[in-house]
């Protein structure tokens, strides 16, 4: 697995040779795209690094030791030293999925259980802002339909990082949030005090960092213009300000009316068309994948139960990792860390024995 390592190493000079020449950095898109690669090389660079070190340092141990006793001594420290330095090294040589470095744009649909569906979609996004201020991220609403209770049947917000590293880029955290979340609790609109099960849908897409990365004919669009409206269906609106875009050959459909001028709703909508082919695009690559598909803790499967959210007993539970804890007040509050740390390292070993099989 280390042999690849010289290669990555020679990767690594050139790219720093690209980012000396100041053409890169008059394409942002490229330059984003370099300084990703760049950053992540740089760590497996700095692993191997310690790695050859400790090495090092071991066999000069070994060495001295048959003289002196006194470096007897140090051996069982340096031979952990390394068996650490090793597994670092080797954690960072797993493929890394390439779009982890990326921005996302995030939807959160209202499913089973109506209102309390609705209202539960509501807390989720909460959730994942306050996760995403805790990260520095920043966050931007582009679409939202209200329930008439103060929930969302339907909400998109759109997740940015800065980082260069991709390990700490949006999609590589959010990516495992896709799926079924599933809710036990007693709705507000439960007079009885009976405790209900609902579920409402995450759906999450790597956004496009440049809208040339992915091609749209004009002539491949359906564009309709109407009057947006709010809860309830009452218009908020006296002009055509919503937007409503049909990509024809995907037969994908964004609409967009949280604006109140047409062009800014048009231009969300497709920053919201290309992530969605994007995503679609990926999804069949995946289907051709096998061996891909099942080293990934990340579903394809958008109707995945992946997450259980129990109020009663203040539980939250993981379904893919096995990941249980009694903090779901801190948890819906943005404390997401150890459940995506849990997803992050089910997917690591996955790939791990993946490339053990296939060598």
């Amino acid at each position: 697995m280390f042999e690849s390592v010289q290669t990555l190493i020679d990767e690594h000079k050139d790219l720093q040779d690209q980012l000396a020449d100041p053409a890169v950095h008059a394409d942002p898109a490229r330059s984003k795209k370099i300084n990703r690669r760049y950053a992540e090389l740089s760590k497996i660079i700095a692993a191997h690094n310690a790695w050859l070190e400790a090495q090092d340092d071991l066999s000069a141990a070994r060495e001295l030791a048959k003289e002196d006793d006194a470096f007897a001594a140090e051996v069982p420290g340096l031979e952990e030293g390394l068996a650490t330095a090793q597994e670092k090294l080797r954690r960072l040589l797993i493929p890394r999925d390439p779009d982890d470095g990326r921005d996302v744009i995030m939807e959160i649909k209202g499913g089973e259980g109506g209102a309390e569906s609705a209202l539960f979609a509501a807390d989720l996004l909460r959730m994942y802002l306050h996760y995403a201020e805790s990260k520095g991220w920043k966050t931007e609403l582009l679409e939202r339909t209200e329930s008439d209770l103060g929930g969302y049947k339907d909400v998109q917000v759109a997740i940015k990082s800065n980082a260069t590293d991709p390990s700490q880029g949006v999609w590589a955290h959010l990516k495992y949030e896709g799926g079924v979340h599933r809710v036990q609790r007693v709705p507000a609109t439960e007079s009885q005090g009976r405790i209900h099960t609902s579920t409402t849908g995450v759906l999450v897409f790597p956004e496009v960092d440049a809208p040339e990365e992915v091609e749209i004919s004009q002539n491949d669009l359906k564009i309709d213009v109407y009057r947006s409206s709010g809860p309830g269906g009452q218009s908020v609106n006296t002009t055509d300000s919503a937007v409503r875009i049909t990509h024809l050959p995907t037969g994908i459909v964004v609409a967009m009316q949280n604006e109140k001028s047409q062009l800014q709703n048009r231009e969300a909508g497709m920053r919201v068309l290309r992530a969605r082919i994007l995503a679609k695009k990926q999804e069949e690559q995946a289907e051709l994948d096998s061996a891909k598909r099942k080293t990934q803790i990340r579903t394809m499967d958008r109707s995945e139960r992946i997450r259980t959210y129990n109020f009663p007993e203040n539980r939250i539970a993981d379904h893919r990792t096995g990941y249980k804890a009694y903090n779901l007040d801190a948890v819906i509050n943005g404390a997401l860390d150890p459940l995506i740390e849990s997803a992050i390292q089910a997917d690591e070993e996955a790939r791990l024995a993946d490339i053990g099989d296939q060598s």
